[in-house]
């Protein structure tokens, strides 16, 4: 197996000719319903710090090659707080653009102050995104009530389909399954991304709700044990990287083998690791810069990494990609396609 940085980067697929990589009647996500393996992508930087929108959009190129059913545009993976709102819509735009509506695209809505938040998700929706994954406010920790009337502004904000991200561990405010219960009144609430590292959550969220939410899992190293439970999607970071590892532990549970699913998990465990980790954002862009997908440039406070945590990580991702599956050993050479040289 070829070991070097740049073995996986992307360029023509074997077959190119022979492959459609246009998703399908079935996995076409329409009215907010959405479904799959969706990237919390990655914002590209240039060295001087400036937005490389040229950068981010070739890296999209990359996931929709290896199977990606939509994107997140703008989440903590995007840094989403560390630019401006104009670099912000630019992006946006650019994004829907270039894709064309090959699959859905969202963007986060991560502000500071209801008002704000109001603003952009109005702002962004005349980009021509799909839908928005809406954060609590940033800094201040909202009670419940704060909490509820936070993402209801919002929604009269715009005719957007919401996907609501619950993710304590990281902002400091629990949107408990109750809380959903309450909120299920509200029509553009069509989907939860479920961070609590919980996946019990799951079960409740089901048992209380129905099939009234669309349930993404949030927590990478916790997917399997999420899809097992019944989940519809896979907000992802380490699919920056891995994009058709992620594609085909999700096919592999979607054909009832599990076992097979649990094999390619454990083999993905310690990179998956890398996304519960306050330095997330730059462990995710050392996997994509490694893999010869991008830049790990991010912009401060965030800093590069250096010293014993640099090489621990790199150790982590360069065994990863060169121990990583192979879905033709799977028969999923149809289902996905390895990026080759």
């Amino acid at each position: 197996m070829c070991k070097s940085k740049n073995c996986f980067m992307q360029c023509e697929l074997e077959d190119a000719g022979n492959i459609d990589r246009t998703m399908s009647e079935e996995e076409k996500n329409t009215e907010g319903r959405w479904n799959g393996v969706f990237p919390a992508t990655t914002t590209q930087f240039k060295s001087d710090g400036s937005l490389d929108i040229e950068a981010t959009l070739k890296h999209l190129d990359v996931l929709v090659d290896g199977g990606v059913h939509g994107f997140v545009m703008l989440g903590t993976v995007g840094e989403n707080c560390s630019m401006e709102v104009a670099e912000k819509i630019d992006l946006l735009q650019a994004t829907v653009d270039h894709l064309g509506g090959k699959v859905p695209v969202l963007s986060g809505v991560a502000e500071y102050t209801t008002a704000q938040a109001c603003r952009f998700a109005e702002a962004a929706k005349q980009t021509g995104v799909d839908g928005l994954m809406v954060l609590p406010a940033m800094v201040y920790k909202t009670d419940v009530r704060e909490t509820v009337t936070h993402f209801r502004e919002v929604a009269k904000a715009t005719d957007l389909p919401i996907m609501i991200y619950n993710n304590p561990v990281s902002y400091g405010v629990d949107i408990k399954p109750e809380t959903f219960a309450e909120l299920a009144d509200e029509p553009r609430f069509t989907t939860i991304k479920e961070s609590s590292e919980d996946p019990r959550r799951i079960t409740h969220l089901r048992n209380l709700c129905g099939d009234r939410y669309q349930l993404f899992a949030g927590v990478d190293d916790l997917v399997l044990e999420s899809l097992i439970l019944g989940i519809d999607g896979w907000v992802s970071g380490l699919v920056n990287a891995f994009p058709v590892e992620n594609r085909l532990i999700w096919d592999l549970v979607g054909a009832d083998r599990f076992r097979e699913a649990r094999d390619v998990y454990r083999w993905y465990t310690p990179l998956l690791q890398l996304d519960v980790h306050p330095k997330l954002v730059q462990y995710i862009k050392l996997a994509v810069d490694e893999c010869g997908y991008g830049s790990e440039l991010t912009r401060a406070p965030r800093l590069p990494l250096e010293g014993e945590e640099r090489e621990r990580i790199l150790a982590i991702i360069r065994h990863g990609i060169e121990t990583r599956p192979n879905p033709a050993d799977f028969g999923m050479e149809n289902s996905v396609q390895p990026i080759l040289t």
